[in-house]
Order: structure tokens, then sequence, then C-alpha cells
């Protein structure tokens, strides 16, 4: 079993930056994909970006904006997103699954966070 804690949501004006973090409980982390989702009032959840043992993945509308990254020894997984604007406003969640390569898909993650609110002003 892995509980999920994120933290580091908030509000931002367009072109700023803010880090999120998602704090895992239960085993390592190396043998799992960890992934960043966010769901926008009225949208579907989407995947933004995850990070396992051998790759990185990132959606097309944050490559470049956004960096994942982990610290497994604190068993914690960042996303780092610069140059925000207001469409990636969205409640972010952290997810964990038992993969040695990133998993891209929602619902192959079966472990999930309480989701953290970012809201990007224009």
């Amino acid at each position: 079993q892995v509980q999920l804690v994120e933290s580091g949501g908030g509000l931002v004006q367009a072109g700023g930056s803010l880090r999120l973090s998602c704090s895992a409980s239960g085993r390592t982390l190396e043998s799992y994909s960890m992934g960043w989702f966010r769901q926008a009032p009225g949208k579907e959840r989407e995947f933004v970006a995850a990070i396992s043992r051998f790759n990185t993945a990132y959606a097309d509308c944050v490559k470049g904006r956004f960096t994942i990254s982990r610290d497994n020894a604190k068993k914690t997984v960042f996303l780092q997103m610069d140059s925000l604007k207001p469409d990636d406003t969205a409640v972010y969640y952290c997810a964990s699954a038992l993969a040695l390569r990133v998993v891209t898909t929602s619902t192959q993650y079966p472990y999930w966070g309480q989701g953290t609110q970012v809201t990007v002003s224009s």
C-alpha cells in the first residue's frame, strides 16, 4: 500500500512558477512509476508528467515548461512548473504504480493523492 500527499499548490500569475511535491509513505519509489495528472473543472483528468527508474515522459502541452524529478531517499516526487499559463489551472494529482518504465494512463495507477489546487491568473 502506498499513500501519497501532495503539496505546493496555490495562486500564481501567468508566467510565474510553482513547485509541487508528492510525499509517499510505504515502499520505496525505485520500482514505481510516479505520475502527475490534472483535472480542470468540466474536463477529464489528463496526464501531465511521469518518472520511473529508467525514463520520464511529458504531455506535449507542458514540455519545456514543467520538469519532473524524484528524491528516492526522501520518497518524494517534484513537479517544477515554470512559465505557467491560465490553461494550467486545475487540481493536480500525484499517482503511483508498480512499474519500471513510465505509465501515462490514469487507469493503470492504483494509488492516488488527494490533489492540490493550482490556479493561474491572467
